[in-house]
């Protein structure tokens, strides 16, 4: 399969939301807010093959110092090929200078992520106030 990295790729919401909802994460149920929101991000990249969106993932940023990767998917039946790996590392590189590299990770990617580079910070606690359903 040939996958192409894309940064700044345009989406299309029909795209996306099968995506999202495909690994069942809840933001596909407000499909407006989550356009805005991806399409507001710092950056974006994705990963096609033949024009199919295999996954996306974005960065939000004051655009100097620090930036946060919220969003990271691949498609399930597109997982364990390396998609995450290079989509990641096109984000690892457009932010190679900034001083923070920040993400929250759950579950089975917690070791994905340490092996991209990324280590638990300190003694901090990840906290939010969340509206989903899939933690």
């Amino acid at each position: 399969m040939n996958v192409v990295i894309s940064l700044e790729d345009a989406i299309g919401q029909d795209e996306v939301i099968e995506l999202y909802r495909a690994n069942g994460w809840s933001s596909a149920d407000k499909p407006t807010e989550l356009m805005a929101a991806l399409r507001g991000s710092h950056s974006l990249a994705t990963a096609r093959a033949g024009g199919r969106l295999l996954g996306l993932a974005n960065a939000i940023s004051d655009g100097h110092l620090v930036v946060y990767f919220p969003h990271m998917l691949v498609h399930p039946a597109s997982q364990r090929q390396g998609i995450g790996r290079l989509m990641m590392r096109a984000m690892l590189e457009r932010y190679r200078l900034f001083h923070q590299l920040m993400l929250t990770a759950d579950g089975d990617a917690v070791q994905f992520y340490e092996t991209m580079g990324f280590a638990r910070a300190g003694r901090t606690v990840p906290m939010w106030i969340y509206a989903g359903t899939e933690h």
